[in-house]
């Protein structure tokens, strides 16, 4: 099938068509690391070495030859799966990085570096410490005078509000009295 009648089917596909593709992708993605992560997980080879705890039939010699057999074909079924699958690929390379970092344990020379690292750190922590509680303080003048100026703002606001709530009040109960004597006058 060429590019170009790929393309045509690709375009052909309606959404839910190609959200269950990826639906499908990410399955079998998820059942292709399930199925890596049991081949090199630690305990599915010790008990492929040593038997599993129920079953004591198989001999030292025939579990050591599937062993060996998984280990030698692992490579070739991930390099089978994960073909055309760039994110495969990223997820066993990051996962094959990380498990190798986890063993090889941090060498002296490491060890004194992040101690050396964190000596040196300590000054500064502190002194940021220090600048922060200086700016804390150096604010909190500021931020007072700024309340009480929008507090007496706030009381000034108020107090005029009740003036002219008086104010108003005074004249409708001025025009009411005027418009009652020009009723009872009528």
């Amino acid at each position: 099938m060429s590019t170009t009648d790929t393309s045509a089917q690709d375009r052909d596909r309606t959404p839910e068509e190609i959200r269950a593709e990826i639906e499908r992708t990410r399955a079998g993605l998820g059942q292709d690391v399930d199925a890596l992560a049991d081949k090199v997980s630690p305990t599915s080879i010790e008990e492929s070495v040593m038997g599993a705890a129920h079953s004591g039939t198989s001999s030292a010699s025939d579990t050591a030859s599937s062993v060996a057999g998984a280990v030698q074909g692992a490579p070739d079924q991930v390099v089978q799966k994960a073909k055309g699958n760039p994110l495969a690929v990223g997820l066993i390379a990051f996962g094959a990085g990380w498990l190798v970092s986890s063993l090889i344990p941090a060498s002296d020379k490491e060890q004194e570096l992040v101690a050396q690292a964190k000596d040196k750190a300590a000054p500064l922590v502190d002194e940021a410490k220090q600048a922060a509680q200086g700016v804390a303080q150096d604010l909190k003048g500021p931020a007072q005078e700024a309340f009480d100026a929008v507090k007496g703002t706030a009381q000034d606001a108020a107090g005029t509000v009740q003036d002219q709530a008086r104010s108003s009040a005074s004249d409708v109960r001025d025009s009411a009295q005027g418009s009652a004597e020009q009723v009872r006058g009528a």
